[in-house]
C-alpha cells in the first residue's frame, strides 16, 4: 500500500464541480458577447472565476490574496477595476447564461404539460451603513415595515416548479429625488451599458418590471404566466403583461380605489367579495369570480378571474389571486401561483450563504451590480447540479459541500507535505529503501484515528 495522494477523489470532485460548470456553459464565451474584453493584463474570465470561488474558500479577498496557496498572479486592484468597468454588460451576460441552461438541459428534462412561469419579485439590498455609494436612497423595507438605506433589488427569474434561475435584475434607488441620498456619477458615460442601468434604476418599479420581461421575451424563454405579490398588481400592469403575450397569476391587494367591473357596476375588492356567495362549511376556496378590469383606463379592459381562498392569518378572513387566464380552474391557480415561493428560497439562499451585499463594499454602483451578477451565477451553478444529479440535497447543503471540498484540498496538501519530508528523512538518515519506508507509512497511517483515516486515498504501490 501507498501513501496519500493529492488527487483524490474529493478534489476531482470540486474542481469538476467548476470546471465543468464554466466549460459546459462557455462561460469565457457569453463574457465576450457580453463586451468583457481586455487588452492586456488578466483575461476578464480569470478574474470572474476568481470572484466566483471566493465564497467556497472562507477568506475575503486580502485574505485570499495574500495566501501562499493561491495560484494568482494579479493584485486587489484588478479585481475592484474588473467590477467597476462601466463597459461590461452584466444584464445580457445574464440573460444569456440562464437562457441557455434552461433551453439546453433543464427544458429537455420536464414534460411539455408542466407550466413553466416568470417570477417576479423585489428584496432589500442592505448598504445600512454607507454615506457616499453611488444612488444610496432610503427605500422601504417590507420585513422591518420601515425606511433604511439601501436598494430595492427587483429580481425576474424563471421556474418549472423544481428548478429556480434568476434571469434579471435591477438595484432599484428610488423615482424621488428627495430619498436619494447620492446622485448618479456625473462622469458616466451616457453611451455606456453603466448608465442605462443607473437610469433604470430611478424609473418606477411597475415600469422596471415591465422592461425585464420584455428583455426575457426576447430571449424567448419559454414561460406562459408571470407571478408577483400584490405590490406590483394594479389593472394597468395586468393589461401590460398581457400585451407582451404572457399572462398574470398574481395577488391582489384590497385598495378603496381600484374597481371591478361585475354585473354592470364598479366595485372594489371588499365590496365585491362582500356581493358574492360563499361557499359553505370550511371550505379552502371561499368563492371566485369573471371580472373586468381596466375600465379606468386608456387601455382595453379586459376579463380577470378572481379567486378569494381563506387565510390562516386571523387578522383577515380571505385573500385573493387574479389571473387574466380565465379558463384556469380555481384550484389550477392556486396551485400555479405556489411556485413564487421559489424566489423567496433564492433571495434566502443568495443573502445566508452566498454573500450577496456582504463580500465587496464597492462604492459605485457598476460594482454591486457586477457582485451581484457573480452571486447569481454562484446559485445558477448549485441550481443546475441539484438538478442534474437528482440531488436531495438542498442548495444550502450543497454550498457546505463544496466549502468542505475545498477545504479537504488544502488539508491534503498540507498531509503531502509533511509525508514527503518525513519519507526524505527516513531515507537519508537511516537509509531505509522504499519498500521500508511505504511499509512503514502503511503501518503508521493505520494507526491514526478512523476519522482520519477515512479522509485518506490509499493506492497499490508500483514493485
Amino acid at each position: 500500500m501507498n501513501t496519500i495522494i493529492t488527487k483524490n477523489d474529493t478534489e476531482k470532485q470540486f474542481k469538476s464541480t467548476t470546471d465543468n460548470f464554466f466549460k459546459k456553459n462557455k462561460i469565457n464565451a457569453l463574457l465576450k458577447q457580453s463586451n468583457f474584453s481586455k487588452e492586456k493584463g488578466v483575461p476578464c474570465g480569470s478574474i470572474f472565476k476568481f470572484i466566483f470561488l471566493l465564497v467556497f474558500t472562507g477568506k475575503n479577498l486580502f485574505r485570499t490574496l495574500d495566501s501562499k496557496n493561491t495560484e494568482t498572479s494579479f493584485a486587489k486592484d484588478t479585481v475592484y477595476r474588473f467590477l467597476n468597468s462601466t463597459h461590461f454588460n452584466w444584464r445580457k451576460f445574464l440573460l444569456l447564461l440562464s437562457s441557455s441552461i434552461i433551453k439546453n438541459d433543464i427544458e429537455s428534462l420536464t414534460s411539455k404539460d408542466r407550466v413553466n412561469v416568470l417570477i417576479v419579485d423585489d428584496s432589500f439590498y442592505s448598504r445600512t451603513r454607507s454615506k457616499s455609494v453611488e444612488l444610496l436612497a432610503k427605500v422601504f423595507d417590507h420585513v422591518d415595515c420601515k425606511y433604511k438605506k439601501g436598494f430595492r433589488m427587483l429580481t425576474l427569474g424563471w421556474s418549472d416548479g423544481n428548478t429556480f434561475l434568476p434571469l434579471a435584475f435591477t438595484l432599484l434607488s428610488s423615482e424621488k429625488e428627495k430619498n436619494r441620498i447620492c446622485p448618479i456619477n456625473p462622469t458616466t458615460d451616457k453611451r455606456s451599458n453603466s448608465y442605462k442601468i443607473k437610469a433604470e434604476a430611478i424609473k418606477k418599479s411597475p415600469d422596471v418590471m415591465i422592461d425585464l420581461i420584455k428583455q426575457a421575451a426576447a430571449y424567448a424563454i419559454p414561460g406562459t404566466y408571470v407571478l408577483f405579490d400584490s405590490w406590483f398588481t394594479y389593472p394597468k400592469t395586468l393589461i401590460r403583461i398581457l400585451e407582451l403575450k404572457f399572462h398574470t397569476i398574481a395577488m391582489v391587494k384590497a385598495m378603496p380605489k381600484v374597481f371591478y367591473g361585475y354585473e354592470d357596476k364598479k366595485l372594489n375588492l371588499k365590496s365585491l367579495y362582500a356581493t358574492l356567495k360563499k361557499r359553505r362549511g370550511k371550505a379552502k376556496i371561499k368563492a371566485s369570480v369573471i371580472v373586468e378590469i381596466g375600465m379606468d383606463s386608456q387601455a382595453t379592459p379586459i376579463n380577470a378571474k378572481i379567486v378569494f381562498v381563506k387565510n390562516k392569518n386571523k387578522s383577515k378572513n380571505w385573500l385573493a389571486l387574479i389571473s387574466t387566464d380565465i379558463t384556469l380552474s380555481d384550484e389550477e391557480i392556486i396551485r400555479i401561483y405556489g411556485k413564487r415561493w421559489d424566489i423567496e428560497v433564492f433571495f434566502k439562499m443568495n443573502k445566508s450563504f452566498l454573500n450577496l451585499a456582504k463580500e465587496f463594499q464597492g462604492r459605485s454602483y457598476d460594482s454591486m451590480v457586477a457582485h451581484t451578477t457573480i452571486v447569481f451565477t454562484r446559485y445558477i451553478m448549485l441550481s443546475t447540479q441539484s438538478r442534474n444529479n437528482e440531488d436531495l440535497r438542498t442548495i444550502g447543503g450543497l454550498f457546505f459541500n463544496c466549502c468542505d471540498e475545498l477545504q479537504d484540498i488544502q488539508f491534503f496538501e498540507a498531509i503531502q507535505v509533511v509525508l514527503d519530508l518525513l519519507k526524505n528523512a527516513l531515507h537519508e538518515n537511516l537509509s531505509l529503501t522504499k519498500e521500508q519506508i511505504n511499509s512503514f507509512l502503511t503501518y503508521f497511517i493505520d494507526t491514526l484515528p478512523a476519522f482520519l483515516k477515512e479522509r485518506l486515498v490509499f493506492l497499490s504501490c508500483e514493485s
